[in-house]
């Protein structure tokens, strides 16, 4: 009994003191209140040491910025992206951003913590994205730092691990127990959470993009063309993701909000 009382208490103290919302909510009006308990500091650092190991590794490979055109595009597209993170955070502004470009046929791209950006050649070359398109995928994995997505995924992560503990203790479960609650956490809790997290990446890039002066309708292309390029699709509610179809639709309801900001950056430019 000691023992669950301690961990009540623990779980109590996390939940009143983690609540937080790491940007303002700018035109698309992202004003979810968020649970952060592990400290930035600590995330930056982690970001730092995996960056570093990540490009030392692919300059010893030579796929690191192998291509200065190209290397020479995304950072200008990143560049004038960057320029409009105050409208979600101020601060955002002086971190130290970094943007590489890697070699290498994966459809991905993805931004850490503290603005250290990776794009990979297979999603610009497969995709074969304009630079409107390339903002919209730069301007959705920023938004992930800009938000802090990671640093609140480590968060409920450890809070459901305490949650678990709690349960099992007082419910009497042996290691069965614990596993099918692990089990149930993870597809009615996590995964819907990690796409309430795309979501939000979605909306404020599509900001980012519009204020940088890229039409913001090229988000939608880069989902028709994953679409396209797609051979199946996961069940939605075992996916991280929301479903591409599900992605296009919201971007289309934002578009009010975002077109003027494109045509006032058109104007001003």
């Amino acid at each position: 009994m000691k023992k669950l009382a301690l961990l009540i208490s623990f779980a109590a103290m996390m939940i009143f003191t983690g609540c937080a919302s790491t940007t303002q909510g700018g035109a698309v009006g992202i004003d979810r209140s968020q649970f952060i308990t592990v400290s930035e500091a600590e995330m930056d650092q982690s970001a730092a040491l995996a960056y570093k190991q990540i490009t030392a590794q692919a300059n010893a490979k030579h796929v690191l910025n192998t291509d200065k055109k190209l290397t020479d595009r995304v950072r200008g597209i990143s560049k004038r992206l960057i320029a409009q993170v105050g409208a979600f955070r101020k601060d955002a502004l002086k971190w130290n951003w970094q943007v590489n470009v890697i070699n290498d046929p994966t459809i991905n791209a993805w931004c850490m913590p503290g603005g250290r950006i990776v794009v990979y050649t297979g999603i610009i070359e497969k995709l074969k994205l304009t630079d409107a398109e390339l903002a919209a995928i730069l301007g959705h994995e920023m938004s992930h730092a800009l938000r802090e997505h990671s640093r609140e995924r480590a968060s409920t992560e450890q809070m459901k691990d305490v949650g678990i503990a709690v349960a099992s203790s007082a419910a009497g479960l042996g290691d069965l127990g614990s596993a099918a609650l692990n089990m149930a956490a993870q597809y009615t809790f996590t995964l819907p959470f990690s796409r309430t997290h795309e979501t939000e990446a979605d909306l404020m890039g599509v900001e980012l993009m519009a204020r940088a002066g890229y039409d913001p309708r090229a988000a939608i292309n880069v989902w028709e063309k994953m679409n396209k390029l797609n051979e199946s699709h996961p069940l939605k509610f075992m996916s991280t993701h929301p479903s591409n179809d599900d992605r296009i639709a919201d971007l289309k309801e934002v578009m009010p909000k975002v077109l003027p900001l494109y045509e006032a950056a058109t104007r001003n430019r």
